[in-house]
Formats: structure tokens, C-alpha cells, sequence
């Protein structure tokens, strides 16, 4: 489209291989994938952002999805995900907030990774070479609470973004953190006697 202006894409990943000074039994990759966009909004106030939205969601996901997908080798080697943007110094909160806080951006990632959970996130105005940071959580809406799958993952671009630009990216992980052993949110219940929200659980 030719009113969307990607200066760039970047691509980050890590693997770990020991953690706490023990071996990882299944080495666990990180990856993450960003665009570097013109903000189409500039630095002046506007009303309606949802035509500038609607133009860049679809044309960012076709950039982003696909290659984030293969830097994992496959939507079933992906456990956890996550999204992303920040805006320049020009820029509004807002202008990131719309780019990901939308299903044309957010369902294509969704779909092509397997997944029927909701994309944790940040969005935030920062300059460049400000820390990229992606958290992360299962996938799967059944396992949305799996403390052992609540990830971040954190790059930086020295270049980016400029004071009229927008980073926007997208993350995943192929497992959770490595030798979990804190238990999880139902062990809690159990242990205090409570639901989920702190009440007593009826006798």
C-alpha cells in the first residue's frame, strides 16, 4: 500500500541453552520480528485513526506474520506470544495503541500461530534505541494462566524509532522459562482456600 512506509524490518533471536548454570533438557528460542514505520499520523492532532488503522494493519501483518513464523520453524514450535509498539517522540501513545489494538493486525498473528488467547502487550512513546519489550503468555486460552509461560522477551534498535516513526513487532517463544518450579495459581488456591479472586471457597 502506498501510504504504508516501512523503513525496515528487524529480526531478534535468542536460544537458550543453560539456565541457572544447568543444561536447558529442550533448548528454548525467542524471536521477535519489527517493523520501522513513517508514523501516518505526523505530529499534529487527529480525531479519526481509524483510516490510517485500517491501511496499515494488514500490510503490517503480511510483513510481520509470515516471517515470525518461520524464525520459529512453524506455528506448533510456538507456546507463548506476544506484541508490541512504540512510538516516537512526535507521536501519541495512541498512534502505537491503535497499530496492535486491532483484529486485523492481532488475528492474522493469532491464526497463523495456532492460538485462541489474547496478545499481551505494551505500547509506549520512547526514542531511539528504547528497550523493545514484548511479554508473553500461552497461547492457549485453556493454559492462559501457566505462570511457567509468562515471558518477556527485550531488544532494542539504536536507530529506531526516530521522533516521527513507529516500531511495531510482534514475539514468541517455543516454551516457557526454563526449570520452572513455582506452581501455579490453582496450587495458590488450593493452598489458601480461596477462588480466584481471594474468596473463601465454600465449605
Amino acid at each position: 500500500m502506498s501510504d504504508v512506509h516501512i523503513r525496515k524490518i528487524v529480526d531478534y533471536t535468542e536460544d537458550t541453552l543453560i539456565e541457572g548454570g544447568r543444561e536447558v533438557e529442550t533448548p528454548i528460542r525467542m524471536a521477535a520480528c519489527a517493523a520501522i514505520i513513517r508514523n501516518p499520523w505526523g505530529n499534529e492532532y487527529v480525531e479519526d485513526l481509524q483510516p490510517q488503522i485500517m491501511a496499515h494493519a494488514v500490510a503490517l501483518a503480511d510483513a510481520l506474520v509470515p516471517r515470525l513464523i518461520a524464525l520459529m520453524g512453524g506455528p506448533d514450535r510456538i507456546e507463548a506470544f506476544g506484541k508490541a509498539a512504540v512510538t516516537g517522540t512526535s507521536g501519541e501513545v495512541e498512534h502505537a495503541a491503535g497499530l496492535i489494538h486491532t483484529l486485523h493486525f492481532g488475528n492474522a498473528y493469532r491464526i497463523a500461530a495456532e492460538a485462541d488467547s489474547f496478545l499481551p502487550f505494551t505500547n509506549k512513546r520512547a526514542g531511539a534505541g528504547t528497550a523493545i519489550t514484548l511479554p508473553m503468555t500461552h497461547k492457549s486460552l485453556e493454559n492462559k494462566g501457566a505462570r511457567t509461560h509468562f515471558v518477556t522477551l527485550e531488544f532494542s534498535i539504536p536507530d529506531a524509532p526516530a521522533h516521527d516513526e513507529i516500531v511495531v513487532a510482534l514475539g514468541a517463544s517455543s516454551g516457557g522459562r526454563p526449570h520452572p518450579r513455582i506452581g501455579d495459581r490453582f496450587q495458590d488456591m488450593k493452598l489458601m482456600g480461596v477462588d480466584q479472586a481471594g474468596r473463601p471457597l465454600s465449605a
